[in-house]
């Protein structure tokens, strides 16, 4: 559990972390330098949940040996998909972190929504949903280790 206190706001109290895969942890289906290890670091507090279209069949290899959970989802409704997902894990315990505008809905049904603006762009609608904007998935990733970081972007 991760809790961000935020001045002004009722705390955050996150169990889980759902990411997007594709443009959020990878690039052309590469995965992001760096990824493994804060994910690593932040699985010691949250269950780690990665949920993909897996465009580029590289998601489960990149996770083989992790205690990650993967969930590759169906070319259909994938936005809906994304977040009955979330829905599913219980959205106020939820910190979702996407870039597409199939990651839209579980940003903003999130307790906490962060998108990434990396090499593949953004969607307008999932800029539109989340809580924070990010230039990378490095930097996103470091905000949950480094609450204090949140609360000083969120505070009223």
């Amino acid at each position: 559990m991760i809790r961000i206190n935020i001045p002004n706001i009722e705390p955050i109290v996150a169990e889980h972390l759902v990411l997007d895969y594709n443009g959020t942890l990878a690039i052309d289906g590469q995965q992001i330098n760096g990824v493994i290890k804060l994910l690593g670091k932040l699985s010691e507090h949250l269950s780690v949940h990665v949920i993909t279209a897996d465009t580029f069949g590289t998601v489960e290899k990149s996770f083989a040996n992790t205690n990650i959970n993967v969930k590759i989802i169906d070319g259909k409704e994938q936005g809906r998909q994304k977040a009955d997902f979330v829905a599913s894990l219980n959205p106020q315990s939820v910190v979702a972190i996407g870039n597409g505008a199939n990651d839209a809905q579980m940003l903003k049904l999130a307790t906490l929504g962060i998108a990434v603006v990396q090499a593949e762009g953004a969607s307008v609608q999932a800029l539109m949903n989340a809580d924070i904007i990010c230039t990378s998935i490095i930097d996103g990733l470091n905000l949950l280790l480094n609450p204090k970081r949140i609360a000083a972007t969120l505070r009223i």
